[in-house]
């Protein structure tokens, strides 16, 4: 079963890589995340996914960067959660596309690997859009896998960011401090 695993970076796609692969599952990592800002940061999160999933034989795909899709998507949505879920629900729509598209049974996110994220917007944004664009959603919670996943990231030296990635998200994480 082919299955278009929307990646967000490199720690998070460890776990959710390994357990679909038990679960007899041949994921194919998809970068698409216009909401990281600057563009360095980007990048740096893009050759850390694109290695890892090199370095444990998977497929990597990452469509052209275009933040402007990520700022008409939170338009007027600037604040924590309205902002969250616009972003979510832009990544997870153009993932199915991309699956329905390219002949992917299934379209899922490493973003429920992370104990950070709200993982019952995550689904009901899943499910939605599943039911959207005609492509099956997997909704598991890869959440059981996050620390020890990360902890294997930083023994290996893989670049693990400091925040979210978008420019609010940035500047949260400054002004906490």
């Amino acid at each position: 079963m082919k299955l278009l695993l929307h990646t967000c970076c490199a720690p998070c796609l460890i776990y959710p890589l390994e357990r679909l692969r038990e679960q007899g599952f041949a994921p194919v990592a998809y970068y698409y995340n216009p909401n990281i800002h600057p563009l360095a940061e980007y990048n740096l999160r893009m050759q850390a996914a694109e290695e890892l999933a090199a370095g444990m034989s998977a497929d990597f795909i990452s469509p052209e960067y275009r933040p402007q899709d990520f700022f008409r998507a939170v338009c007027n949505n600037e604040s924590g959660k309205e902002r969250c879920l616009a972003c979510w629900n832009l990544r997870m729509e153009r993932s199915a596309e991309f699956a329905r598209a390219n002949g992917f049974d299934y379209f899922s996110t490493t973003l429920l690997v992370s104990p950070y994220q709200d993982q019952d917007a995550l689904k009901e944004i899943g499910v939605s859009v599943a039911a959207k664009k005609g492509v099956k959603f997997h909704g598991e919670d890869f959440r059981p896998g996050f620390r020890k996943a990360h902890e294997r990231a930083r023994a290996k030296g893989i670049y693990c960011q400091k925040y979210c990635g978008c420019l609010y998200s940035e500047i949260e994480r400054w002004t906490k401090r």
